[in-house]
């Protein structure tokens, strides 16, 4: 029987808070799919899925899953949109 060592990290809480805070002043959208549907021959071949759609409802497990292609999420291209600061909203 191996012996298996396991190896914990404890992040710091106000890091975890000043990274979450930056991740949310850009808008994310998924493009195109570039999952490689001909791997397993040594080719490659995409599906031409040009955007994601969710199957589902948000919060659920359908909203992985793109109702065009049947992909997950993680296939498509990952595109971060700079968010319109609030001051900006309100100039006349």
């Amino acid at each position: 029987m191996k012996k298996r060592q396991v190896v914990m990290v404890r992040r710091d809480a106000s890091a975890s808070d000043n990274n979450n805070n930056n991740n949310n002043n850009n808008v994310v959208k998924y493009g195109e799919c570039l999952k490689n549907h001909a791997a397993n021959s040594g080719g490659y071949a995409v599906d031409g899925c040009r955007e994601f759609m969710a199957s589902a409802a948000e919060g659920t497990t359908g909203a992985l899953t793109c109702a065009a292609c049947g992909c997950h999420r993680n296939f498509h291209r990952r595109k971060e949109l700079a968010a319109p600061s609030r001051n900006e909203d309100n100039i006349m």
